[in-house]
């Protein structure tokens, strides 16, 4: 069965990409038809009119679809978590150098937001009011970087639109946009990052790993009225990427998966680029270098199951941002959106790892998850860099935090 998926060119893109050219998809009788975009806009109108099934696609998008932000706003289902973190807060090189002056004794801020964070908002504190705003790019206004990057900045002190503004543009036009000055610092999924240092107009400041250990960035967003109409082919199509997914989590492939992710159909830059977000060896700068674990999770136990509870957590930085008004109704929207048994019906016959109970997050000893009939156990994939800790079931009041 042919089935057409779209894909941006991220190193997050890889199990899709992988599941096509390395067979896995094929062993479960799919053909991957994949189409390569150069915006979030046109995967979502394409799956709306039925000329794509589904795609990899930023955790909130599907949430806004379903919410009805969009002018043709496709019904969409969540199956699957396709890679946890890999993103960055990258800044120009003349920011980065007046933010190092702002730290302490000059210290180096070293990939810590907390640090990041406050050094910025001296910068900002500084900077004459005649000067209009800092400006930070971002993929997508409905983006996992997008969410994170106001978290960030909301949590060091500062106020998005007064002391930042924040405006989307295609991550393959940040390096360009940086150089130009046009921006001032973008927050963007891999390569994109690497780009802009290679090139020697960026700097890398802080990860969304070191935001939100363990969030979420892509998700594999699927049409509902296909999953609907094709359920063994959905079934299929998971247990092709949680495969795929293994291949690429796997330390001996690094180097081939560059190559494949590096032609110019799939991500079209040097393979070279991919190496950061596959091994955590982060090039903050020309030169430095610092190893983080869980840069960007493409695989580990049970990373791919969509968490509802995760869910809940961009919605609540939608409303935070005026992006969504808070009701009952929305809410329950987003719930049904993140569809965890889907994920189960696929990859339990495999004997995949399963997360024991409905749902995850931090918390102490074992809670219910409203309306479900199985328990939440702790987790650390909801606690922030400010020490923050997300509870889905107080979540009116996340929403003005």
């Amino acid at each position: 069965m042919e089935v057409t998926l779209g894909f941006m060119p991220f190193v997050d893109s890889a199990a899709l990409i992988i599941a096509s050219e390395k067979g896995f998809a094929a062993d479960e009788g799919l053909h991957l038809r994949l189409v390569r975009e150069t915006t979030w806009a046109n995967i979502r109108d394409r799956v709306a009119v039925g000329q794509l099934d589904g795609a990899p696609m930023p955790a909130p998008l599907p949430l806004a679809a379903n919410l009805g932000l969009y002018p043709v706003s496709p019904a969409l289902l969540v199956a699957m978590t396709l890679n946890l973190a890999g993103g960055a807060v990258t800044v120009s090189k003349a920011l980065f150098d007046m933010l190092a002056q702002a730290q302490p004794k000059h210290d180096p801020i070293r990939l810590d937001p907390g640090a990041a964070g406050q050094a910025l908002k001296a910068v900002v504190s500084r900077r004459p009011a005649s000067l209009k705003p800092l400006r930070f790019a971002i993929g997508f206004d409905h983006s996992s970087q997008g969410y994170q990057l106001r978290y960030w900045l909301n949590a060091s002190g500062l106020v998005v639109g007064r002391d930042v503004d924040v405006v989307a543009l295609p991550s393959p036009l940040m390096t360009d946009a940086l150089s130009e000055g046009a921006i001032h610092g973008f927050c963007a999924a891999e390569p994109w990052n690497s780009m802009a240092v290679s090139k020697g107009v960026g700097r890398i400041l802080t990860t969304s790993a070191e935001i939100w250990r363990d969030g979420p960035d892509k998700v594999l967003g699927l049409s509902k009225r296909w999953v609907q109409a094709n359920e063994l082919a959905v079934d299929a199509l998971l247990r092709a990427l949680h495969r795929s997914a293994q291949w690429c989590g796997n330390p001996d492939n690094i180097e081939e998966l560059a190559g494949i992710l590096a032609a110019p159909r799939h991500l079209g830059v040097d393979g070279h680029l991919m190496l950061p977000a596959l091994t955590g060896e982060v090039t903050i700068a020309p030169g430095v270098s610092q190893h983080l674990d869980g840069f960007m999770v493409l695989e580990r136990k049970t990373s791919g199951f969509p968490r509802q509870s995760q869910a809940l957590w961009f919605y609540s930085q939608m409303v935070r941002a005026g992006h969504v008004v808070h009701s009952a109704e929305n809410r329950d929207s987003v719930v049904k959106t993140y569809r965890s048994d889907l994920y189960r019906r696929a990859l339990k016959p495999i004997f995949a790892p399963m997360p024991e109970t409905h749902d995850v997050r931090q918390a102490k000893g074992r809670l219910h998850n409203a309306g479900a009939s199985t328990p939440i156990v702790p987790s650390e994939s909801e606690r922030f860099f400010d020490g923050a800790i997300f509870d889905p079931d107080r979540l009116e009041q996340h929403l003005g935090s």
